[in-house]
């Protein structure tokens, strides 16, 4: 069977997001005044062939973990749909 899985990765929230800040202070010069933090991440869209709606869960993960998402710096979500 086909799955798709997202996958979002974005920073740790203890760190500073240097694109984060840069958008937010560009959203603040268009007189955007009421948004409070931006935080940038990426969003992966994975089709794999598995058995099953877990066995996709686990090679996405495992894609995540071994090439997507630095782990030192990002956090990352997977989802199945």
């Amino acid at each position: 069977m086909m799955f798709t899985a997202q996958i979002k990765v974005m920073p740790l929230k203890d760190l500073l997001d240097p694109q984060g800040k840069a958008v937010l202070g560009g959203l603040q010069n268009l007189g955007l005044n009421n948004v409070q933090d931006v935080r940038i991440g990426k969003h992966i869209d994975l089709q794999i062939q598995a058995n099953s709606k877990e066995e996709a869960h686990q090679i996405a993960t495992e894609a995540a973990k071994k090439l997507l998402a630095n782990q030192v710096m990002e956090m990352f979500e997977v989802h199945i749909v």
